[in-house]
């Protein structure tokens, strides 16, 4: 019996010379290609609520239930999952670079506590994405053992949810977003007198067609003694057939009970107010369809939804300002966040 407990002890000391003898920490990184641009592809991994739209653990736990808090995205937004199948545990983002780098906690602050990371290499039009796991077992035998073959097991699922993530990318409009100047805004709805126009959605027929619109209008002004109160605009509204629908319309002042408001041509209303995107264009009007592109893929990268048409605000004079100097503001409405 003595030998037997010798003998035991001898192997638990082995197991703990050799535990010890282990790498205490543990890594590994997958990768792969995406035909997609790294703006897009850092939005779905730099924000939780994407996150969870291509995760192994999503699939794999449909019932878990997912908490979300500090930012919307980048650095501090913390999800908390909770599931019959994936546990439960916290992650939480640490560092965000702009398209280039997301480093993640898990479990901050816990034993256990290991990170991940997202670093995106872009191509022609691609992205290649790395995602990596780091775990440190310190003191932990147990988990020095356990180690190596869990990094398998997160390889395997780091890279089913790499191609997840490629096939979700990839369903997004293909626009590379990344120069947009972005700004989220609250607008307050404005008085304007509008003019329902309809023009072929090309540059020369919608410059012709808002000249005519707003020379009506600013004969209203005129002739109803209102003020011109900023800068035109055109609201798009739908399609007739091939033909663009939008309103050509004047912020005005100096609105009475006498003013007519619906009247045969040009009619007075107001803009929308509430919750925008507004983005910045400097250059040609013929250039403002790529950037309507742009935010289309913008907000369908992060999720927004719309919440109304879009309009633009010809803030510069063209017959004043170079073509390459002029200035538009485009307005989306969203819903709130």
């Amino acid at each position: 019996m003595q030998k037997v407990l010798y003998g035991i002890l001898a192997s638990l000391v082995l197991i703990v010379i050799i535990g010890f003898a282990l790498p205490r920490t543990h890594s590994v990184e997958v990768s792969t290609e995406i035909d997609a641009h790294p703006a897009t592809v850092f939005a779905l991994v730099n924000d939780f609520r994407r996150f969870t739209l291509w995760a192994p653990w999503a699939e794999t736990d449909p019932n878990a239930r997912f908490i979300y808090s500090g930012n919307g995205r980048g650095e501090s937004a913390t999800v908390t999952w909770d599931g019959a199948i994936i546990g439960s545990g916290t992650q939480t983002i640490t560092e965000s670079r702009p398209f280039e780098y997301v480093a993640i906690a898990m479990n901050p602050g816990e034993a256990g506590e290991a990170r991940s990371w997202f670093r995106l290499t872009p191509g022609v039009g691609t992205t290649t994405i790395y995602w990596g796991f780091e775990a440190d077992y310190g003191m932990n035998i147990v988990g020095r053992y356990f180690g190596s073959m869990l990094g398998s097991v997160v390889a395997r699922d780091y890279q089913a949810g790499l191609d997840n993530l490629k096939t979700l990318a990839e369903s997004l409009p293909a626009a590379d977003f990344s120069d947009l100047e972005i700004e989220h805004l609250v607008v307050e709805p404005i008085e304007i007198a509008y003019l329902r126009t309809t023009s072929r959605p090309e540059p020369s027929a919608m410059s012709e067609a808002m000249g005519k619109a707003y020379f009506a209008i600013l004969t209203f002004i005129d002739e109803h003694a209102l003020v011109d109160a900023g800068a035109p605009l055109s609201i798009t509204r739908t399609y007739s057939g091939s033909d663009l629908v939008f309103d050509s319309a004047i912020p005005v002042r100096g609105v009475s009970d006498a003013t007519p408001r619906d009247g045969s041509t040009v009619k007075l209303g107001s803009t929308y107010g509430g919750p925008v995107i507004r983005v910045r264009h400097v250059g040609s009007y013929r250039r403002l369809s790529d950037t309507h592109r742009k935010i289309s893929a913008y907000l369908a990268a992060l999720g927004i939804e719309r919440n109304g048409a879009a309009w633009e605000s010809y803030v510069s004079d063209p017959g004043k300002v170079a073509e390459k100097d002029l200035v538009t503001y485009i307005y989306y409405p969203i819903k709130q966040i």
